[in-house]
C-alpha cells in the first residue's frame, strides 16, 4: 500500500518533470525562431490583433469593476484609521502594482490562452500540424513563436489600459458614493505614484503574457484524442495559465519588491 503510494508520487514527479522539459525546449526553440520575425510579422500583426484588440472590450469591463471594488474596499479599510484623503492613492498602488496585472493576466490566461491550446489542438488531432513538418515547415518557428511574441507584447498594453480604467472606476465610486473631489483623489494619486510600481507591474505582465502563450502552445500541440482531447486541453491551458501566473506573482513581487 505505502509502495504504491510513493510509486504514484514518483511518477506525478516524473511526468511534472518531463513537461517542464518539454516546455523548456518549445521556449528556446522558440527564441531560436525569432531571427525568422521579419518573415513572420504578418501572422504576428494578426495575432497581436487578435490578443489585443480582440480582449480589450473583455479587460476595460473588467478593469473598470476592479478600480470600483478597489475604492470601496480601500474606503472601508481606511475608515476611523486613516482620513479618506489617502483613498487614491492607496487605491491607485494597489491596482498598478497587482490587481491590474494579475487580474488582466488571468482574464487573458481565459480568452487567449485557452484559444491558443483549443486552436493548435485542434490542428494537432485533425493532422494539421503533421502536414506543416512534411512541407518543411516549422510547428514552433510558424504556430508557436508568432502567438508567444504578440502576447509579450500586448499584454503591457492591454494592462496600461485597464490601469488606467480602475483608476477612473475607483474614482466614480470616490466621487460619487464617498464624497472625494477630483482634485483630493487625484492629488493623492499624484502623491503616491512611484514610477517605479509602474515599470515593474508592466515587467511582470511581459512574464505573465510570454507564459500564457508558451503554455498554450505547449499542450495544443500535445493534443490527443479528438473533440474530446480539444475540450480538455482547453481547460488545462486555462488552469495551468492562471495557477502560474498566481505563482510567478508571488516570486516576481519578492525579486522586484
Amino acid at each position: 500500500m505505502l509502495s504504491k503510494f510513493f510509486e504514484k508520487i514518483g511518477e506525478r514527479v516524473l511526468n511534472f518533470l518531463s513537461e517542464l522539459g518539454e516546455v523548456t525546449m518549445l521556449l528556446i526553440d522558440s527564441v531560436k525562431s525569432l531571427r525568422y520575425l521579419p518573415k513572420s510579422k504578418r501572422i504576428v500583426l494578426y495575432q497581436m490583433e487578435h490578443i489585443g484588440v480582440g480582449s480589450l472590450p473583455l479587460v476595460l469591463i473588467i478593469a473598470i469593476f476592479t478600480g470600483a471594488v478597489a475604492a470601496w474596499q480601500a474606503a472601508y479599510q481606511l475608515k476611523g484609521v486613516a482620513p479618506m484623503s489617502l483613498l487614491g492613492g492607496t487605491t491607485s498602488r494597489a491596482i498598478i502594482t497587482e490587481l491590474g496585472p494579475v487580474l488582466t493576466g488571468i482574464v487573458i490566461a481565459g480568452r487567449v490562452g485557452a484559444s491558443i491550446a483549443a486552436e493548435l489542438g485542434t490542428m494537432k488531432v485533425t493532422e494539421q500540424i503533421d502536414a506543416l513538418e512534411i512541407m518543411a515547415i516549422q510547428p514552433v518557428r510558424f504556430l508557436a513563436m508568432p502567438r508567444i511574441v504578440a502576447s509579450v507584447f500586448m499584454m503591457p498594453v492591454l494592462v496600461v489600459l485597464a490601469n488606467a480604467i480602475s483608476v477612473f472606476g475607483a474614482y466614480l465610486v470616490s466621487r460619487y458614493f464617498i464624497g472625494i473631489s477630483f482634485a483630493v483623489f487625484f492629488t493623492s494619486v499624484k502623491k503616491f505614484f512611484i514610477f517605479s510600481d509602474f515599470t515593474a507591474g508592466l515587467f511582470k505582465t511581459v512574464v505573465f503574457g510570454g507564459v500564457t502563450a508558451l503554455l498554450g502552445c505547449h499542450i495544443g500541440f500535445h493534443t490527443s484524442g479528438g473533440a474530446e482531447g480539444v475540450g480538455q486541453a482547453t481547460i488545462r491551458s486555462f488552469v495551468m495559465s492562471a495557477a502560474m501566473i498566481l505563482i510567478l506573482d508571488y516570486f516576481l513581487w519578492m525579486l522586484i519588491f
